[in-house]
């Protein structure tokens, strides 16, 4: 992050060394934001009880937003007046004081007995990387689980970088006012969030539904929602788009947090001592994913409206595309952890065929527990 700033600066003198620092900056950022999230996400789901999981995955995901919008605001405004030096010097010390907080809370974390372990579980055979991936690929739960996360977060993507064009160009908004589209999306992701935790995990007094309902749901929601994009490109100024889009924002929220903890919950089955190679897995499909959607977003919004003309039609069927996507995204999400012997609403009871009854099955379970 420091060396990101400095090249920003040094870039007003010379643009070509800036430019290469800022290269190698944001793709050491890439590489430590994908090793310590893929790192927390492993430690939440060894040291998080199952049923705890969906409002821990909600506290992780708002405090990431909260921390965005703090950030933010203090260091916008330690910038002003602006200079390149300023710059270097706010961010090394955010970045100093966020790494320092991080070292703290994590130190004798790791110290302690992994919450759920078997006393007696033999340890994880040592396998090379690839051995150890190939194995993980093998697991149906596994595999399943990795093309909802890559068909998902396409589809989440894909709509981030041409929602705030559209409401300028469909609907004569201003720039500042597009802006404020975001904030409203936001809103409805941090409402989503929440619904999961309360409805979902039992904090509320009572369950309502599973983790994957709430994947299936948030999934359906979204499509929906998308759709409603869909007749809002042709009607015009006169559809409520702010109402659309805060509920796009929910239907999303619900659908991460309850992907997240299913991740969670999966990463902890099949062979032991895989958890981390399953979260790197998922990750590389999460970023790969954001990533093509970005880009496939932007550039079928470009290719249709090359092709139709119109530019409410082009932004429509973009839209639309993306609205199977999640249709898609459902009913891959509706097969994650069922085995093909057993029925959906049985699946998170089902014994795993990886998981060693010791024995009977009501041992098994409880352990897997």
């Amino acid at each position: 992050g420091t060396g990101a700033a400095i090249a920003v600066a040094w870039m007003a003198t010379a643009q070509a060394a800036g430019i290469a620092l800022a290269v190698l900056s944001f793709i050491a950022i890439g590489v430590g934001v994908s090793a310590a999230g893929t790192s927390l996400l492993v430690l939440l789901a060894k040291r998080v009880a199952p049923a705890r999981r969906a409002p821990a995955a909600t506290l992780v995901w708002m405090m990431m937003i909260v921390g965005f919008a703090v950030t933010a605001g203090v260091a916008g405004k330690l910038l002003d007046p602006y200079s390149g030096t300023r710059l270097v010097s706010v961010v090394a010390a955010v970045a100093l004081l966020a790494f320092m907080l991080t070292v703290l809370a994590l130190r004798g974390l790791e110290g302690r007995a992994s919450l759920g372990t078997a006393p007696h579980a033999a340890p994880p055979v040592a396998l090379d990387f690839r051995s150890a991936l190939a194995e993980v690929w093998a697991e149906p739960a596994a595999r399943r689980f990795t093309v909802f996360v890559f068909t998902s977060m396409v589809a989440f993507s894909a709509q981030d970088l041409i929602l705030e064009p559209f409401a300028g160009a469909v609907f004569g908004w201003t720039p500042g006012q597009t802006t404020a589209l975001s904030g409203v999306q936001n809103g409805g992701v941090l409402l989503g969030m929440l619904l999961v935790a309360l409805a979902g995990s039992g904090l509320a007094g009572q369950r309502f539904g599973s983790v994957k309902a709430w994947a299936v749901g948030g999934c359906m929601a979204s499509a929906l929602a998308l759709a409603g994009l869909v007749v809002g490109a042709g009607a015009g100024p006169a559809w409520p788009l702010q109402a659309n889009v805060f509920l796009l924002g929910a239907a999303n929220g619900a659908f991460s947090i309850a992907a997240i903890a299913s991740m969670m919950r999966l990463a902890g089955e099949g062979r032991a001592g895989r958890e981390g190679v399953r979260m790197g897995l998922w990750g590389a499909a999460q970023a790969i994913a954001f990533g093509l959607g970005g880009l496939l977003g932007t550039g079928a919004s470009d290719l249709a409206h090359w092709l139709i003309g119109s530019t409410g039609a082009a932004y429509a069927s973009v839209f639309a595309l993306e609205a199977l996507l999640f249709v898609v995204s459902a009913v891959l999400a509706a097969r994650i952890g069922a085995p093909a012997s057993t029925p959906l609403a049985d699946a998170d009871r089902a014994p795993q065929p990886s998981m060693p009854a010791r024995g009977s099955a009501a041992v098994a379970a409880f352990e897997r527990r």
